[in-house]
């Protein structure tokens, strides 16, 4: 009993994390869909962490509330039909699917791998969601209905590929600091791949320098008022902004594993 309590509690202040995410968004789109800060994280270790079950439980209590703070998008359909063809495939079926990062805690033993590739299945299925409802429900609205599936491919790539390089950034990193497989959460020290101080230094300039080129380059991709695809909106990007910083980015993470590294390899010639 106090562990299904201690579970719920759990799931419940994830939810709330993830929601709190959500709202901190790196780029918004004009016609639904954004990049935020890891908002998906939260939900898939959960369900690393109790399961695929419990974390589509969590999910689905997750797709709920974002179902209420999207409700906009939801009013934009008049018949029974498309609001709830909507409210399944945007909400209810694409956040359930972040259930399935628990998928691969029992056949894949590394934690991080695990949670890397459980991430991947998840924004996967969340992508083909959005995908089926932008070329059935939003086609002829803000959607073009000619080539409806072509452009839903391209219109829900521009944030959700990022959006999944992010969290799949952020899940390998807490996935190599932190142990989440037993009764308390622990740093993880022990298995082969654990990072030290440095490492995990680097690896948040790596996810903060990658954010940085997000919010550089993607939303040139799209027309801000007609929520188009513009591939040609490459050539706006401030390519030498985003060249210098991401060459920073680079050698900081470069030079903080090289001094993980070499302390690593002291430590072993003292032993």
């Amino acid at each position: 009993m106090q562990k299904k309590t201690i579970r719920l509690v759990e799931g419940a202040v994830m939810v709330a994390l993830a929601v709190i995410l959500s709202v901190l968004k790196i780029i918004d789109l004009p016609y639904g869909g954004s990049i935020t800060l890891c908002s998906m994280l939260p939900i898939i270790l959960i369900a690393y962490r109790h399961g695929v079950a419990f974390g589509s439980f969590t999910a689905l209590a997750y797709g709920f509330i974002q179902m209420l703070l999207g409700m906009k998008n939801v009013l934009y359909f008049t018949t029974p039909l498309s609001v709830a063809a909507v409210i399944f495939l945007d909400y209810i079926f694409a956040f359930t699917a972040l259930g399935l990062g628990g998928a691969f805690r029992k056949t894949v033993r590394r934690q991080a791998t695990a949670l890397e590739l459980g991430t991947l299945l998840a924004c996967l299925v969340r992508y083909i969601c959005h995908v089926v409802s932008g070329c059935t429900v939003w086609a002829g609205l803000s959607i073009p209905s000619s080539d409806a599936l072509l452009y839903s491919l391209a219109y829900n790539a521009t944030y959700m590929i990022p959006e999944t390089i992010v969290t799949v950034l952020a899940a390998a990193l807490i996935g190599r600091v932190l142990d989440f497989r037993h009764d308390t959460v622990t740093r993880l020290a022990d298995e082969k791949g654990a990072l030290g101080a440095w490492t995990v230094a680097g690896g948040v300039v790596a996810v903060a320098t990658l954010i940085f080129d997000v919010c550089k380059i993607f939303p040139q991709l799209q027309d801000a008022e007609t929520g188009d695809f513009l591939i040609t909106g490459l050539q706006n990007v401030q390519w030498s902004t985003v060249g210098i910083v991401t060459a920073v980015g680079a050698v900081i993470t470069i030079l903080c594993l090289f001094v993980f590294s070499h302390k690593k390899g002291l430590q072993s010639e003292n032993k």
